[in-house]
């Protein structure tokens, strides 16, 4: 076959892929991003019990404007394990935290297995839907240290998923995107404003106030902070203050 008859030939059909999509910074760059190489995304995001709910609305304004039809909200109880300030709400959410202490140990914040959950709900997803991918917007760089964030926990999550699923068994794996796993989060701003990202849609927060305005103090709102001002551009989604 001539290089000319190729070039006339139908188009190659469009690969398939759940994203993880919380209403965050990282997830929204990780759908932009997976969108942008050619991905025709279904969407999951999880009601878990989770303090900063108003993630949910976020997800749902990001699904729209990527053109997400197939987006699915699902609703597990993960706060009844408690083991969280993320889901108990009589714990402390830490604030004020330098970059440092960011940086060092595992905070209350945790949530235990909360990636290992989500992967799972999100594998069985991407069965049903013969998607060939997962993506899911992990950092392991400018993060609060969780362990279900690092390579390790994603090269270990994708053998498993071949192991466990009937298209694995069968020689066709769904793999486990995660494009922004070694970038800082200035870069994965930067990423996501050259992908036309409107950041106004997202929320970083873990304490949000009650109409859902981000705290600015959480560890999630600082690494937010900062990775914006590295860039040299203003947060959309934080309103400016008016000096007196």
């Amino acid at each position: 076959m001539t290089s000319a008859a190729k070039e006339d030939g139908p188009p190659a059909p469009l690969k398939t892929a759940v994203v993880l999509l919380s209403g965050g910074l990282d997830s929204t760059t990780a759908a932009a991003w997976a969108a942008s190489q050619g991905w025709r995304l279904a969407a999951l995001s999880v009601d878990y019990g989770q303090r900063h709910r108003v993630e949910l609305d976020c997800s749902r304004r990001v699904a729209a404007s990527l053109g997400i039809t197939d987006h699915v909200i699902l609703t597990i109880d993960l706060a009844a394990f408690g083991g969280s300030s993320l889901t108990d709400s009589s714990d402390t959410v830490p604030k004020g935290r330098t970059a440092h202490a960011i940086g060092e140990g595992i905070p209350s914040t945790y949530v235990p297995a909360r990636n290992t959950v989500l992967l799972s709900l999100a594998l069985a997803m991407a069965e049903t839907r013969q998607a060939e991918a997962i993506v899911i917007g992990v950092n392991a760089l400018d993060y609060s240290g969780y362990p279900d964030c690092r390579p390790e926990f994603i090269d270990a999550y994708r053998k498993l998923a071949a192991l466990a699923t009937k298209v694995g068994v069968e020689g066709n794996p769904i793999d486990i995107l995660a494009p922004l796993q070694h970038l800082t989060k200035a870069e994965i701003i930067r990423l996501g404003c050259s992908l036309g990202v409107d950041y106004g849609q997202t929320t970083s927060c873990y304490d949000p106030h009650a109409d859902g305005r981000p705290c600015g103090s959480c560890d999630a709102c600082l690494l937010r902070a900062n990775g914006f001002a590295a860039v040299g551009v203003r947060d959309p989604a934080v309103t400016p203050r008016v000096e007196d």
